[in-house]
C-alpha cells in the first residue's frame, strides 16, 4: 500500500483503539497506541494473510506478545476484514471474543493466546522452527515484544534457540517506547544496549523510528541474511495523543468521556 493509504488506517486504529477503552471502562491504551504503525504495516502490507480463511495452512503467523496491546491488535484485524467492527463495543465484555488479551480460540486472525509477558517469542520461535524445519515452507513469523517484558529471561533462552536454528524466517519487532507499567524502563531495570544484546545473541538488527511508516516497511523489507531478524522500533507510549504520549500513567487507564472527546478531536485534526 502507498504510505499515504496507511497512514489512514493508522488514524483510524487509533480512534477504534480511544472508543474501545473508552467504551470498555478498561484496556491499555498507552502502549496499543505506540504500535499502531508497525501492526497495521504487517497486516496491511507485508503479511501473507486472508480475511476470509484465517486459518489457511501457508498464512504468515503474527504473536502478540505484548498481549495487553490487544485493542491495537483488535481494531486492525477489524479494519483489515476479519470481523465485524460492530464487536469493538463488546471489548472487555463478558463472553465477547475480544477480551483483554488475544485468544486464539475465539478471535479470528490471532494465532496465539499471549498475556504472560516474555512467553510470545518463545511461541514465535517454535512457530518458525516447524515451518523451516518440518514443513519447509516459506511462512514467515513476526512477534512484537514490549521493550518491559526483555527484562523476562524466557526471551533471551527463545533469542539463543532462534539464533542456533538459524531461523531466518523470524522477525521480533521491540516496541521500544521506554515506559512500563511501573515507571521508565531505566527506574525498573535498565536494559542496557539492546542492538549490542540481539547482536550478541545472533540477529540480524535494524533499528528505527518505530511510528514512521516508511522506515517500519523498509526494515520488514530488509534482506534476510541467514539470521533471525530484530527490529528495534524506538515509538512514543499513546502516540497521536498529545495528553497520553510519554505519560506512563496511560500503560492501563482508560480514557473518560472528556478524554474520548479531546482525543477524537486532537485524531480527526490530524488527518
Amino acid at each position: 500500500m502507498e504510505i499515504a493509504s496507511l497512514e489512514k488506517v493508522c488514524r483510524t486504529v487509533r480512534r477504534d483503539i480511544i472508543n474501545m477503552t473508552a467504551d470498555a471502562a478498561s484496556g491499555h491504551p498507552g502502549g496499543s497506541l505506540s504500535a499502531v504503525e508497525i501492526i497495521t504495516t504487517l497486516f496491511f502490507d507485508k503479511m501473507n494473510i486472508d480475511p476470509q480463511n484465517p486459518k489457511k495452512a501457508d498464512r504468515d503467523r503474527f504473536v502478540l506478545s505484548k498481549g495487553h496491546a490487544a485493542p491495537c491488535y483488535y481494531a486492525v484485524l477489524g479494519e483489515r476484514g476479519f470481523f465485524d467492527k460492530a464487536e469493538f463495543k463488546n471489548f472487555r465484555q463478558l463472553h465477547s471474543f475480544l477480551q483483554g488479551h488475544p485468544d486464539a480460540k475465539k478471535c479470528p486472525g490471532v494465532d496465539a493466546s499471549t498475556g504472560s509477558l516474555g512467553q510470545g517469542i518463545s511461541i514465535a520461535v517454535g512457530m518458525a522452527l516447524g515451518a523451516k524445519k518440518l514443513d519447509h515452507s516459506d511462512v514467515k513469523v513476526y512477534t512484537l515484544l514490549g521493550d518491559g517484558e526483555l527484562q523476562e529471561g524466557q526471551v533471551w533462552e527463545a533469542s539463543m534457540a532462534a539464533a542456533h536454528y538459524g531461523l531466518d524466517n523470524l522477525t521480533v519487532i521491540i516496541d521500544n517506547n521506554g515506559l512500563q507499567i511501573d515507571g521508565t524502563n531505566n527506574q525498573v531495570m535498565s536494559l542496557g544496549d539492546l542492538k549490542a544484546k540481539f547482536t550478541a545473541f545472533g540477529f540480524q538488527v535494524l533499528e528505527i523510528d518505530g511510528n514512521d511508516l516508511g522506515q517500519v516497511s523498509e526494515a520488514l523489507d530488509a534482506a534476510e541474511d541467514g539470521k533471525p531478524k530484530c527490529i528495534i522500533a524506538h515509538t512514543v507510549k499513546g502516540k497521536g495523543v498529545s495528553f497520553m504520549e510519554n505519560q506512563v500513567g496511560w500503560h492501563g487507564k482508560a480514557p473518560s468521556e472528556e478524554e474520548r472527546r479531546q482525543a477524537l478531536k486532537e485524531l480527526e485534526e490530524e488527518s
